[in-house]
């Protein structure tokens, strides 16, 4: 239908070399949508009648309930539903709904519309994650476990500890893109295929129909530029990337070596030749996905570089790498809440883990500091203490008064401050002890949760408020669309 200048229809090879219509069934409600907010628009700048528009609008409203046939023969899904507006609507009226305007504006608003949908799903599943990490962390605020650095042991902390540490990136990640929506929430509608139009419409109209906040004000920006897109992709990226931490961490604890949880049979695989097997191929597909994702990000950003100023249908190559990357990170993040609402705790091994080391060398140090010692001989004496004991092969509490005295010698120090602080100091007492503002201490754990719980609700008005905008718009669009076809 578009190739009025060219002699000759694309080849069976051809078409399919160029055809995006399989990609973008993702879009056809949104692409029937902008183009009814702009048939609306025309109508009431007097440059279509009320009869012609009233014919395209019930053919697209009909559209709305069909299944496309992507063996058409058209290029693209814009294309494919003109072609079946003229269809019904006949020439004289169809053929008039393109006007002012292009496939460069009509696809990016599509685009546009389809993220900024996208953005407030994600958000919600955000928060629904969050909410389970949260969950599961007032149900552990007593639960002892090794935190670790460089995958050693460091320090005694506590499962809500860690659990809320993750719940926290989210958080960041939510505001991420909760933030790259504004900048995604804008019309490029009716800047046609790159520097606008002679015909008197009006941008603004269309946009406010359609929910946005506003207009991409440049023409050539508005149709040509994908930053937006790189955006939201690079933001899931990352999103995905401290999902991915999760789930290395959880195939690590699932381990017999650590055996710290256990994952429920419904995010898990058997093996096929050895019986005993309880594989954790949901996570290790978090993992992989991870990459995919970023290859997603690496394939848009790779794109959009080449690119002069202007559209380029290289940009039509980007639309599967945003909906994979939606599709991925919304399934990943729904089963990710379950993971954690189904997973087996075992607090036993994670004490034993805890009480088998020497998490409390660092507490020994600093209660010697409250003495008024300096921090470098604490720490020189703490270190010598665990030396002597992994020498040994036993816990701290039971070293000798001669092994405590070893650990003093060359300093003022009397050995009995320091045999009195090992009796007293436990891991318990360690947790009870932490008081800096975010750490792992009991009364820190209690403080965090209540501002986690507090923010969960915040944002969740946020997004629905938000949703709500968008629904009002769309139901005034229903509005006008049903008077004027009467």
């Amino acid at each position: 239908m578009y190739r009025s200048r060219l002699g000759n229809d694309l080849s069976d090879i051809t078409l399919d070399y160029v055809s995006s219509i399989n990609d973008d069934s993702e879009i056809i409600l949104f692409d029937i949508l902008g183009s009814q907010a702009h048939v609306l628009m025309l109508n009431e700048k007097k440059i279509i009648t009320k009869n012609d528009a009233k014919k395209i609008l019930t053919a697209l409203e009909f559209l709305k309930n069909e299944k496309f046939d992507s063996s058409s023969g058209a290029e693209d899904i814009h294309e494919l539903i003109e072609s079946l507006v003229i269809k019904k609507a006949g020439m004289a009226s169809g053929g008039k709904m393109h006007t002012a305007r292009s496939r460069n504006d009509q696809v990016t608003l599509d685009i546009r519309m389809k993220i900024r949908n996208d953005i407030n799903i994600i958000c919600n599943c955000l928060l629904d994650t969050i909410e389970s990490l949260v969950s599961l962390a007032t149900n552990h605020l007593k639960t002892i476990m090794p935190l670790y650095t460089h995958l050693q042991q460091a320090q005694v902390g506590l499962l809500s500890h860690y659990l809320l540490a993750h719940a926290d990136a989210l958080f960041r990640d939510f505001e991420r893109l909760y933030d790259a929506y504004v900048r995604v929430n804008a019309s490029p509608l009716g800047a046609g295929p790159v520097g606008g139009t002679s015909i008197p419409i009006d941008r603004h109209t269309t946009a406010k129909m359609l929910g946005f906040s506003g207009i991409v004000e440049n023409s050539i920006d508005a149709t040509s530029t994908r930053d937006y897109v790189a955006e939201y992709v690079a933001a899931i990226a990352i999103l995905m990337t401290n999902l991915s931490k999760i789930a290395e961490d959880f195939v690590l604890w699932s381990t017999s070596e650590f055996s710290f949880i256990e994952l429920s049979d419904e995010f898990t695989s058997p093996s096929s030749v050895m019986p005993q097997k309880k594989n954790p191929d949901i996570l290790e597909l978090t993992r992989g996905k991870t990459a995919e994702i970023i290859g997603n990000l690496t394939a848009i950003l790779s794109t959009i570089k080449g690119l002069s100023t202007g559209y380029g249908r290289d940009l039509q190559q980007i639309k599967s790498s945003i909906w994979s990357t939606s599709r991925t990170s919304i399934n990943t993040l729904l089963i990710l809440k379950t993971m954690l609402l189904t997973l087996k705790v075992n607090e036993k091994q994670m004490k034993k883990a805890t009480d088998s080391s020497y998490l409390i060398a660092l507490d020994i140090a600093e209660k010697l500091v409250l003495k008024e010692i300096p921090f470098r001989t604490t720490h020189k004496i703490a270190g010598t203490l665990v030396q002597q004991a992994h020498n040994s092969k036993k816990p701290l509490r039971k070293l000798s008064t001669n092994e405590i005295k070893k650990s003093v010698e060359g300093t003022k120090i009397d050995s009995n401050i320091v045999s009195d602080i090992i009796k007293s100091t436990t891991v318990t007492s360690s947790l009870r002890d932490r008081i800096s503002f975010g750490s792992s201490g009991y009364a820190e754990q209690k403080r965090m949760i209540k501002d986690r719980t507090k923010k969960i609700n915040d944002y969740r008005m946020k997004i629905t408020a938000r949703e709500n905008e968008l629904s009002h718009a769309f139901e005034a669009l229903d509005e006008k669309i049903s008077i004027l076809t009467r």
